[in-house]
């Protein structure tokens, strides 16, 4: 089996960066596109609006663009969060600056939201080092939100999950916003009523650049990589391109739990005439990861906190037996034009997903090693899991009495095949039973199509005050044609559509040309998890689908020395589907009806000479109805405090992190206590240096500055006993980063 090499390249120069991130093009697959990420931030003023026709889910702010210019002009340039003006619901808006200069260079897009309000997230590994465990907004977790990329709803059709260090990389995003909301009828996803987080890629610099970047940090960290922008072509009707190549080699900070990961993004803008725009992006990921499934108490007591895989042969432990190999792909064409007095945009997209993956069958060490070839032999596991989603969005907006009618839809077919054998790695990988037959856990091909259409007419009742109603049709089927069908081990053949209509409703209100609020209410819905056909005959199991309806007020207020936004927030959640991890396999249950209710809150405000001071706090309360306990992974607070200073070509920040009481299961047990951690980071922008250097940056961030390493989630439970796995927070890191413009 293929494990992670430990050898380790010697510090390249700026120049040699460039080389090898032109080469790691040579290296990946020629039929793969190069992967790239969509509308940047304006480079200019910071203004309030779209991102065009298709845009993403959410109207979303601006943010000026940081690498071509020094020191923030407005405390919504320094500010880490912040709500639009014209927002209906409660959000928080991430920009470049926050990025760029506070978030790690391996940063996935779930450490880049971590800072928000009703946010938690740690990756136990280190920062982008791992997929996210445990990304909560609210109480809601993985699979029960919706996030999007450039527009775009994107996971996995199965659960609806996403996998956070498969896709895109920071060094392309120019901007996260968290929707802490359903959205209008507009908004499209499979699971949208616990928010959305809208990842938007950057765009094409008008200017030919050659920018090369470097970073070198703990756990043997390593970025290299380049971005070549070949500026406005006028000669081609004003095309501005851009490719970017990274490479990312980092041991991770859990024992033996190393990560390989390169990326390649690519953009290209065309206009096409006075109303019309063209873009194609793509992105493409080849990822090697060692895995580890959390430790028990034991293992953290015996070997320390860092604890993750062993290098012992002999142990179904070791790191040689435990990992993943990925690929993906992320393409999308979109087409924006003015038609008839209609504005129109189409997005035609398609995403894969490749995972070949290999486990020990207990790698935490309780099942005994054995297999039908041994004693002695080592047994594990073997998945293959491959998926592809093609889809479209179609968005029609016109100006229609006193506003403007909205209509559009959404259409996405995913195919998924899923496979599993029992396997002797001691016997190079031999299915594990006799007949080898008897080895396979599952063989299955399922599909998920997703229908949405909505319609929406936004009435301007007078200058300030808009009231938007609309409602929006899904349909959702599924398939699964499986020889052996999980946990059953039988054959299946089986079909079912889930269909419900969404009204919503909202009221903004401008109250000033700084100042606003807003009310907001709408149904949510999300169809029944792929497990729910892993009986003998789903027919006599139907399984009522997730709803919620959610109320939400707040306001926000937005000026040259202050940024700030409150709400308050209550979600009716029927049939609630929780989850928890027994092994490597993830089991569900319906836990009932629950109540999400909290108030947030966010500011920043500017004291002189640079600084400004930044906070944010939640109050939570996410509660099973018939016995009122806490749900699971449910903080009941979060909040943030923090200083931050833009001053010439000085940039710093000091941030600190607060998440509360958590319970890791359902019967609130585990308690997990609160938990706190501070970043550190400092730049310096170096304009001109050289005569054909625009600029350079060198930037340190440290991570965790108190060296914080307690528990802070349950991961799981062993397969054999049902011991507790646990997540501990990785120690304190740091980072130089290096970066130029030529």
């Amino acid at each position: 089996m293929p494990t992670r090499s430990p050898a380790r390249r010697p510090t390249l120069a700026v120049s040699v960066v460039t080389a090898l991130g032109l080469s790691c093009v040579a290296m990946l697959p020629a039929h793969r596109a190069f992967g790239a990420e969509a509308a940047a931030p304006d480079t200019q003023q910071t203004t309030v609006g779209t991102t065009g026709t298709m845009g993403t889910n959410t109207r979303i702010v601006q943010l000026r663009k940081v690498v071509v210019s020094v020191g923030a002009e407005t405390t919504g340039d320094q500010a880490p969060t912040q709500a639009a003006l014209i927002a209906t619901q409660p959000q928080s808006i991430i920009g470049d600056r926050y990025i760029e200069n506070v978030a790690a260079a391996t940063a996935n897009y779930s450490d880049i939201v971590k800072i928000a309000p009703s946010v938690s997230d740690v990756d136990p590994n280190g920062p982008g080092l791992m997929e996210s465990q445990g990304l909560s907004i609210r109480g809601f977790q993985n699979g029960e939100y919706n996030v999007t990329f450039d527009g775009i709803p994107w996971g996995d059709s199965n659960d609806f999950t996403q996998h956070s260090t498969s896709y895109f990389m920071p060094q392309d995003i120019a901007q996260v916003t968290v929707d802490r909301g359903p959205g209008s009828a507009r908004t499209l996803g499979n699971a949208t009523f616990g928010g959305t987080l809208s990842v938007d890629s950057k765009d094409p610099d008008p200017v030919l650049s050659i920018n090369p970047f470097f970073s070198v940090g703990s756990f043997n960290t390593r970025v290299e990589g380049v971005r070549f922008d070949t500026g406005k072509l006028s000669q081609y009707g004003g095309t501005t391109a851009y490719l970017s190549v990274k490479n990312l080699d980092s041991d991770g900070y859990l024992t033996h739990a190393g990560l390989d990961r390169q990326n390649m993004f690519a953009k290209v803008v065309q206009p096409l005439g006075n109303d019309t725009t063209l873009t194609f992006a793509s992105n493409l990921t080849r990822l090697h990861q060692n895995v580890s499934l959390g430790a028990t108490r034991a293992q953290i007591d015996q070997y320390g906190p860092n604890y993750g895989l062993s290098a012992d042969p002999a142990s179904q432990s070791y790191y040689g037996y435990n990992y993943d190999d990925i690929t993906t792909d992320f393409e999308y064409l979109d087409l924006e034009t003015r038609l008839a007095g209609w504005d129109v945009g189409d997005k035609l997209y398609t995403y894969g997903y490749r995972h070949r993956g290999y486990n020990g069958a207990d790698p935490n060490g309780e099942q005994p090693n054995g297999t039908v070839y041994g004693p002695d032999n080592v047994p594990g596991q073997r998945m293959r899991m491959d998926y592809r989603s093609v889809g479209d969005i179609l968005r029609l907006s016109h100006d229609f009495g006193p506003g403007q009618v909205h209509l559009g839809g959404w259409v996405d077919r995913q195919t998924n095949q899923r496979l599993q054998y029992e396997i002797d790695f001691s016997n190079g990988g031999a299915l594990n039973a006799v007949p080898t037959s008897a080895a396979v856990d599952r063989q299955m091909d399922d599909s998920l199509t997703d229908l949405q259409t909505y319609a929406e007419y936004q009435w301007h009742a007078t200058d300030k005050l808009d009231v938007t109603g609309g409602v929006k049709l899904v349909n959702f089927r599924r398939t699964l044609d499986a020889t052996v069908n999980q946990k059953t081990g039988l054959p299946i053949n089986y079909a079912q559509t889930w269909t419900r209509s969404l009204p919503s409703l909202d009221l903004h209100y401008a109250l000033s040309d700084q100042w606003s609020a807003y009310a907001q209410w709408a149904k949510g819905f999300l169809a029944p998890n792929l497990n729910t056909f892993f009986t003998v005959d789903p027919s006599q199991n139907q399984v009522v689908p997730e709803s919620t309806t959610n109320e939400q007020i707040g306001s926000a207020w937005n000026s040259d020395g202050l940024t700030l936004s409150v709400d308050a927030y209550y979600i009716d959640f029927a049939n609630k589907i929780e989850s928890r991890k027994i092994g490597t396999q993830t089991q569900f249950y319906n836990a009932g009806g629950a109540i999400y209710q909290g108030l947030e809150g966010e500011a920043t405000v500017a004291v002189g000479g640079g600084f400004s001071v930044y906070g944010n706090a939640s109050l939570n309360s996410a509660k099973e109805k018939a016995t009122h306990q806490w749900l699971p992974n449910a903080p009941d607070r979060t909040a943030a405090f923090g200083v931050l200073f833009d001053r010439g070509a000085w940039s710093a920040s000091l941030l600190d992190k607060y998440v509360g009481v958590r319970y890791g299961d359902s019967g609130q047990t585990p308690r997990l206590g609160g938990y706190a951690t501070t970043d550190l980071a400092a730049s310096y922008v170096f304009e001109h240096p050289l005569a054909d250097l625009r600029d350079a940056t060198v930037s340190v961030k440290v991570n965790n500055l108190g060296d914080n390493k307690n528990i802070y989630a349950l991961a799981g439970y062993t397969g054999q006993n049902g011991t507790p796995l646990y997540w501990t927070i990785p120690e304190r890191s740091v980072e130089l980063d290096v970066s130029a413009h030529f």
